[in-house]
């Protein structure tokens, strides 16, 4: 029997059924099936209880029923191993998402149909859903043979979850087979992809450089350019681009890639050109339009912000994270009070918080702190889930407005009602740090040590302050050298490190770590330890060079000008 087997039985039984599922955007089996109708037909010999399961399971789905569908269909694949009804399950597996059948009838369809490049290749996709990847490649290899498009793009994007084990695993397979088709671009591609997501860009950019994609391939030219990007070569990502779409003219995905890219770049201005070329093309897409308007957000134009913001509100299309830039816009517009009726609009989501925090510093700036405490205890009681963040935030917006009293007895609180969480710990750690109660700072941050012993952010954070606050440097070194150990590349640690062998008079040891803090995070606080340690050193001139960048960071940075004031005699370089 032949694949289009299941679609004739429809037709002859039920006399011309359309489909086994409701009409929606996805493609349905029914509709999938049918695009063999018009193959020659070689019927097959089935046993009565065969032909009644797969008419009962044509019954099933007329009535929705798909979980009987799918039952029956996937037992006869199994008993009866025939191409047609195991083609049939296979697709309606994968309809409804159901990973292990889709597994199993692909697998049968694949194994009685060996010359079917998309039966092999159906079985190599769900064998990589499965993390079963040497097998997967086992399938895909045929395809390849066949000439058949492959997707080792699919199963190098499928590994990124897995350990690194599996994926040095797939690696081998990749180089096995690209050892006998050097040049097939697939393979490249997907070699590629495992090699970026082993963090070896450069690898992945030199393969891909060394092998120009073939007839058109768009793919492969915008993994270049995310590649170049992320190796801090940018701007030559925008004539790769640029040459691609002179190709492609009519390629979305390029174009917007581009776009972003001049965003990325700090174009913003042809960035805006490009992001409303686009959208005139592609009118009915929002995620244009909503990129289109936070350019213009950043470009300040404010007009045309808003009416690309209303547009999307009126078309009921991120409306969330419209409301929220609107709040955005009137606050740019010193308009509170419009600010915060937009805030308010916004729902549960990624926005959600950001507008709680945005409305509790409106009101708290405004001499409105009770009204503030009001609106997120209310919204703490309607939004039980977000509960500890809003009372983070509460206790950010009060101590941010110097009301650091009113924050600690605001977390005082939150602890006690969640005593197990380690956030609310932290932040009244750190606050107590800001009030000058390090015995409370130290008891906090301790208590999570007890819990966490590898909780780098802590160990930092109490090194850091015996550092800066005290004279018991020893202590803090431990503390701080098991933060490094944890987390090597963190600027902050780094920066701790630096500090700590400063205070113990270890200054060269001091230098080489905090330059290496300000090279990857050049803060202003950063640029303070370093100017500190390189005006101790003797290097005045480039201290001062240090600090005007940190100044260029944050104008008003009060760690700078105090430096400043006890070095140098002013509050000014």
């Amino acid at each position: 029997m032949n694949k289009s087997y299941a679609l004739l039985l429809t037709l002859a039984l039920l006399q011309g059924c359309q489909s086994l599922a409701p009409k929606t955007d996805a493609q349905s089996p029914a509709a999938d099936a049918g695009k063999h109708a018009d193959k020659p037909m070689e019927y097959g010999s089935f046993k009565q209880d065969t032909l009644y399961s797969l008419l009962v399971a044509e019954l099933a789905g007329q009535r929705n029923r798909f979980d009987i569908a799918l039952a029956n269909y996937a037992d006869q694949a199994e008993k009866t191993q025939d191409p047609g009804v195991s083609e049939r399950a296979y697709r309606i597996a994968e309809y409804l998402g159901a990973d292990e059948p889709a597994l199993d009838t692909a697998l049968i369809w694949a194994r009685n149909d060996p010359q079917n490049l998309d039966a092999q290749r159906a079985a190599a996709i769900q064998l990589a859903r499965a993390g079963r990847y040497d097998d997967s490649m086992a399938y895909m290899e045929k395809v390849l043979q066949g000439q058949g498009d492959t997707h080792f793009d699919f199963l190098a994007l499928s590994a990124a979850e897995t350990d690194q084990s599996t994926r040095d695993g797939l690696m081998q397979s990749f180089d096995r087979l690209l050892v006998k088709y050097p040049e097939n671009s697939q393979l490249v591609f997907g070699k590629a992809l495992l090699l970026n997501q082993d963090e070896k860009p450069q690898q992945a950019l030199d393969l891909l450089e060394a092998h120009p994609p073939q007839n058109g391939e768009i793919a492969p030219v915008l993994l270049r350019a995310r590649l170049l990007q992320t190796l801090n070569r940018g701007p030559e990502a925008l004539p790769l681009l640029r040459g691609a779409i002179r190709d492609n003219p009519d390629d979305k995905r390029l174009r917007l890639t581009y776009a972003r890219t001049l965003v990325e770049q700090d174009r913003i201005d042809d960035a805006k050109a490009e992001f409303e070329s686009l959208l005139q093309q592609y009118p009915e897409d929002d995620e244009i339009r909503y990129s289109l308007a936070l350019v213009c957000l950043e470009t300040k134009h404010w007009d045309e912000a808003e009416g690309y913001l209303q547009e999307l509100v009126e078309r009921d299309a991120n409306v969330d994270a419209a409301h929220f830039n609107l709040g955005r816009l009137r606050e740019e517009r010193g308009l509170p009070a419009a600010a915060l009726r937009e805030y308010a609009l916004v729902g549960t989501g990624p926005d959600y918080l950001p507008a709680q925090l945005r409305q509790a510093d409106i009101l708290i700036a405004n001499g409105r702190s009770s009204e503030a405490s009001r609106l997120l205890a209310e919204a703490r009681e309607a939004q039980p889930d977000y509960a500890i963040q809003l009372y983070l935030i509460e206790a950010e917006s009060l101590g941010n407005n110097g009301k650091e009293d009113e924050a600690d007895l605001l977390l005082q609180q939150a602890t006690k009602r969640y005593p197990d969480d380690l956030n609310l710990l932290y932040t009244r750690a750190m606050l107590a740090e800001k009030r000058d109660d390090l015995p409370q700072m130290e008891k906090d941050l301790r208590a999570i040590l007890t819990r966490e012993p590898e909780n780098a952010m802590a160990l930092n954070a109490l090194g850091y302050t015996l550092a800066d606050r005290t004279s018991r440097y020893a202590e803090a070194k431990t503390l701080i050298d098991k933060a490094y150990q944890l987390t090597p590349d963190d600027p902050a640690v780094l920066d701790s490190l630096g500090w700590v062998n400063y205070r113990m008079g270890k200054l060269d040891e001091a230098e080489r770590l905090l330059r290496q803090a300000f090279e990857r995070f050049p803060d202003h606080e950063v640029a303070s330890h370093l100017g500190e340690v390189l005006w101790a050193n003797g290097k005045r001139r480039e201290a001062r060079q240090i600090w005007a960048k940190g100044f260029e960071a944050q104008p008003d940075s009060p760690i700078l000008r105090k430096t400043l004031l006890r070095l140098t005699g002013s509050e000014s370089l």
